[in-house]
């Protein structure tokens, strides 16, 4: 009896993700676990009131120094009613975005490994904060958000449960959903100039 050789076909990119690319990441990096050590960097400048910008440019990866093709920014402000100009986002703002984009790559990139293609997917992103632990008036409320909820819509061709699970995937995998659930140790240091 001759063998047939295992003739799987190649995976195609869908949903806009590199599928075969994103497979031997995922193959290349379980074979060499010390690729997987990431630091990523984000520096931050004040322009003036709440108003700051944040430039990402620079971050270590796969054993090497890496660059992104262009540096991105992002501005942080407050809106007039917290005292700001409104120039940008609030930083709580830019961390619900932070969640949702998150949760919206791994649900993306598990789709295309899965073989579903997606035709809609929406993201809403809500937290809830009582500002009187921000501004001193209570010790006795937290400064962040005291929940943070997040709802899918979400539209492909597998049924309802395997979309579902795409979603359940992401949130399991999640970086940002990791650190906001987890905690994560930060320090602060400071240097004054005088």
């Amino acid at each position: 009896m001759k063998m047939q050789p295992n003739t799987k076909p190649a995976r195609l990119p869908l949903n806009g993700v590199d599928t075969p690319n994103l497979m031997a990441t995922i193959n290349f990096v379980a074979g060499q676990p010390e690729l997987a050590k990431f630091q990523f960097r984000a520096h931050n400048e004040w322009i003036e009131g709440t108003h700051s910008k944040t430039v990402m440019n620079g971050f270590f990866g796969a054993g090497n120094e890496q660059k992104h093709e262009k540096p991105h920014y992002a501005d942080a402000d407050h809106p007039a009613i917290l005292c700001g100009a409104d120039n940008a986002p609030t930083p709580v703002e830019w961390l619900l975005h932070g969640l949702a984009g998150c949760l919206m790559a791994g649900v993306a990139n598990i789709a295309a490994a899965r073989g579903i293609k997606l035709t809609k997917v929406k993201c809403s992103v809500d937290g809830d904060i009582d500002l009187r632990g921000i501004l001193g008036i209570s010790d006795e409320v937290r400064n962040g958000f005291q929940n943070i909820h997040v709802s899918f819509e979400i539209e492909g061709d597998a049924p309802a449960e395997k979309l579902k699970q795409l979603v359940e995937q992401s949130r399991a995998r999640s970086a940002v959903f990791d650190v906001l659930t987890k905690g994560v140790p930060v320090t602060v240091g400071i240097k004054t100039i005088q």
